[in-house]
């Protein structure tokens, strides 16, 4: 049976604001010249088009070759899985406390396969509360005594060039949500590179506190079974003790894999390298601290937005790096 996720966790600011930023962020493209014969959502909806039947075919290179398929892309899926994610990273305490930089330290955080813009959405929509006096959205007692939080290092690796759209989405965020002096504690490093390629000195492995893989495990093993397997175990030897992993799937997606002459659920191999074999888990890096085969997020019915928001129903694990 599935469980089922707010719609709103009050550790991130409201769904409405989430949407609003990406409508303000691609006003042109969502709403266009109402003075010319096709409107702005007619162009991006055949737009969207094209990059579904990409995205239906698997051809990744061909769905974000340029900037109008990033950007409709974006348009399309990003808000709704924003929005879910929101509600999912407030989900879990420690993941809760890495965003906020509760602590008072600064905290790093890697999103492998992060560029299409809901990982840096979410992500910030919890950060800017936190902020104690440089963000109207703070939910804390402007008391001067109070003392600022830490900086949030994020990091987007992603294979397709996604800086056009993080930069016009980090300047809604500077302007709307975060004030000048504040937002110079959201660090932000948006890089074209395929992770499976990167070393652990590139990814800074050693100094990471949270690594989320959201919807994308299934295409790195697709993309190279090999390379995804030494990347796991690059994560068991160089991540630092109590670095947490969070990997998400949609329910019921994962695939199969074959390794000698054996057939295995992904999700099985995964947890085989990264915890050790069944009955030998103490011999693992990682355990499993958190873990559901279906859980939904579903979006409000009264949420304003020009483009249908899609629920999703997610499969998770989430890791804790043991030392």
């Amino acid at each position: 049976m599935s469980s089922q996720l707010p719609e709103h966790n009050e550790a991130s600011l409201p769904p409405q604001e989430i949407l609003d930023l990406f409508k303000r962020t691609f006003d042109d493209e969502l709403y266009g010249n109402d003075d010319e014969e096709e409107t702005g959502l007619e162009k991006l909806q055949s737009q969207i088009q094209e990059v579904k039947s990409h995205l239906y075919d698997r051809d990744y290179i061909g769905a974000f070759d340029n900037d109008i398929k990033r950007v409709a892309y974006c348009c399309r899926w990003s808000p709704a899985r924003a929005l879910g994610y929101a509600s999912l990273f407030s989900h879990f305490e420690p993941i809760k406390d890495i965003l906020t930089c509760n602590e008072q330290e600064d905290k790093s955080v890697l999103c492998v396969g992060g560029g299409a813009g809901a990982e840096l959405v979410s992500i910030a929509s919890i950060f800017t509360p936190s902020r104690p006096f440089m963000s109207k959205y703070s939910k804390k007692n402007n008391d001067e005594t109070t003392t600022s939080n830490g900086k949030l290092n994020l990091h987007l690796v992603d294979i397709a060039e996604w800086n056009h759209v993080t930069e016009r989405l980090l300047k809604q965020i500077e302007t709307h949500w975060l004030y000048a002096n504040e937002f110079e504690s959201f660090n932000v490093n948006c890089e074209l590179n395929d992770v499976l390629t990167m070393n652990s000195q590139a990814l800074q492995l050693n100094k990471l506190d949270l690594i989320t893989l959201l919807f994308t495990t299934n295409e790195l093993f697709k993309e190279q079974k090999a390379g995804s397997i030494r990347f796991l175990q690059n994560l068991n030897k160089n991540c630092q003790k109590g670095c947490l992993l969070l990997i998400v799937e949609s329910a019921g997606s994962y695939s199969h894999i074959t390794v000698g002459t054996k057939k295995f659920p992904l999700q099985f191999l995964i947890d085989t390298i990264l915890c050790g074999q069944r009955g030998e888990e103490s011999k693992g890096d990682w355990e499993i601290i958190d873990q559901n085969d279906s859980m939904w997020y579903r979006c409000g019915t009264r949420l304003d937005y020009p483009i249908k928001l899609e629920n999703m129903r997610v499969f998770y694990r989430l890791y804790r790096k043991k030392n």
